[in-house]
């Protein structure tokens, strides 16, 4: 009796489980379908499919009139740049010369340069074509001289005695003193007897106001914006040479008081803001339906972990955790979130309550940006459209790995060409630009240039430069770029041999085998990480 009884007990159990074991395979095949599999499976309406649909073509849309507006933007602060460099900057040619605007050579070129600058400052009103201001009376035009405290110097003799801390002398000239005797007095101070062999540097700041009307043309409401400029005269380099540099710094801000006599401005604004609203909606849900679906495969994957340990006893292999872990639905949650962030930030933007353009556009773009690359998911359904995905999936390990070890190669290159030929080539005085430089090389972009610019006042180095750049391009290009392409090859190699005799079967694969796969993919879009994960492989 007691024996029947426990019979019964285990037939019992083992029914229980095999019911467990039924229903969590449904559930598995049911995961793993895709939206036109479940909906011919139960009728179920893929609304998270026509949600990143509609998403696609809102974001989009809402980015190109960002992107029209930013364009405004960007233009009015270049075209107000080129403009001061032409009010300001005596003798200005048009074209900046190197990393400068313009270079003086003489002492009565530095005194006629300052004194340019006050004038043109004191008729600005007068000469500007632009909307311009001053920022207010008590502001004005600031001018510091920084040179060495005191020395003597008479290169005839070799003759150096100088003190090299430095002392900063600073003048400000407001816009009500410039039109007053009391400006001719400070422009006649000793402060603008200049001793050039101990001067280091004249800095000449000012700030002015502008308003950029442009924008009413595109039925937008128009900005306010502050100038902060700066010409620095360096003469560090005491060589004869001294380096005007205009440097502008534009804030946009909002307008205090302004009046719009126009309701198609208002009415226009008013629809962006809708729009921008119905976005910010539809990511919202899109964010929840997809949190949603990351919630319930957590939970799916407990069951079937658990499952397995019950029945197995053994753990599951972490590739076959990883295939509940959705990569797409963790793109779309990133995306939302941006776009939701910066829809939030344009709709202050266009309602003049905040000028964040630059985080604006870094929220919208990349957001944009993870939406289209999420369409490459609906592609890989199928087959022919897979291999790409899969490749990249599989070689993205090799890769990364070779690019560590070939990058160690690059940096040390980059070291060696900015200690040496640094002094004799332009593209070789910074780390920043050696390694730009190199890259272009390795694309074989501007070979020649490279070779013919390296200057010949030291023939070693001339000769060290051509054994440099000959080693660094066929490295890089014959052997390293080689094996770059080599790695991804193989892997699309490799790939194409799966889809044609099968990709290897970890323990959900096995697991759902058996089982009627009336809707289960066998050529499954997802390639697990290890692929060596199988039974007779120790798991954790």
């Amino acid at each position: 009796y007691v024996n029947s009884e426990s019979t019964n007990k285990n037939m019992m159990a083992q029914s229980d489980l095999d019911l467990k074991e039924m229903a969590l395979k449904e559930d598995l095949k049911f995961y793993f379908m895709n939206p036109c599999e479940k909906y011919r499976a139960r009728r179920q309406i893929p609304w998270k499919l026509a949600l990143q649909i509609l998403k696609i073509l809102m974001v989009t849309t809402q980015l190109v009139f960002f992107g029209l507006s930013n364009q405004l933007v960007v233009s009015f602060k270049e075209e107000n740049t080129v403009a001061f460099k032409h009010l300001f900057l005596k003798g200005y040619s048009g074209t900046d010369e190197d990393d400068y605007s313009c270079s003086i050579y003489t002492q009565q070129d530095a005194y006629d340069s300052i004194f340019y600058v006050i004038n043109q400052y004191r008729n600005l009103k007068n000469i500007s074509l632009g909307t311009l201001g001053y920022e207010h009376e008590e502001s004005g035009l600031k001018i510091c001289k920084q040179q060495y405290k005191r020395g003597t110097m008479l290169p005839s003799n070799d003759t150096l005695n100088i003190d090299v801390s430095t002392e900063t002398e600073c003048i400000l000239l407001k816009p009500k003193e410039l039109t007053g005797k009391k400006a001719e007095l400070k422009l006649n101070s000793s402060f603008f007897n200049l001793e050039f062999y101990r001067l280091i540097q004249v800095e000449i700041s000012f700030k002015l106001k502008g308003i950029a009307l442009q924008t009413i043309h595109a039925r937008e409401l128009p900005d306010c914006y502050a100038f902060q400029n700066t010409i620095t005269f360096n003469n560090r380099a005491h060589s004869g040479k001294i380096k005007v540099y205009f440097d502008s710094d534009t804030d946009i801000q909002e307008c205090k008081d302004w009046h719009i006599f126009n309701s198609v401005l208002q009415k226009n604004t008013q629809y962006i803001l809708v729009f921008d609203g119905f976005v910010i909606l539809s990511c919202l849900a899109s964010l929840i339906l997809c949190t949603r679906s990351i919630v319930l495969a957590w939970r799916l994957q407990k069951r079937f972990v658990n499952f397995f340990l019950e029945k197995h006893k053994r753990r599951v292999c972490y590739a076959d955790r990883l295939e509940f872990l959705n990569g797409w639905y963790v793109l779309v949650i990133i995306s939302d979130v941006m776009t939701i962030i910066g829809s939030i930030l344009k709709m202050e933007i266009k309602a003049k309550n905040l000028t964040s353009y630059d985080v604006c556009s870094i929220l919208l773009g990349t957001s944009t940006l993870f939406v289209w690359v999420g369409v490459i998911r609906y592609l890989g359904y199928f087959q022919t459209y897979n291999v790409l995905i899969l490749t990249m999936q599989a070689s993205l390990p090799k890769v990364l790995r070779f690019c560590c070890c070939a990058g160690m190669i690059y940096l040390g290159y980059t070291f060696c060409g900015w200690i040496v030929l640094g002094p004799y080539h332009e593209k070789f005085e910074d780390l920043n630009t050696v390694a730009e430089c190199l890259f272009s090389l390795v694309n074989g972009d501007d070979m020649f240039a490279t070779f013919a610019q390296i200057q010949e006042k030291s023939s070693l180095v001339w000769m060290f430069s051509r054994l440099y750049l000959y080693s660094f391009i066929s490295l890089f290009i014959y052997m390293i770029l080689s094996l770059f392409i080599a790695l991804i090859t193989d892997s699309y190699d490799t790939i194409k041999k799966y889809q044609q005799s099968g990709f290897p079967a970890t323990d959900l694969h096995e697991f759902l085998k058996d089982h009627s796969n009336a809707g289960y993919r066998k050529d499954r879009t997802s390639f697990p990480l290890i692929c060596c994960c199988r039974r007779s492989v120790g798991c954790f």
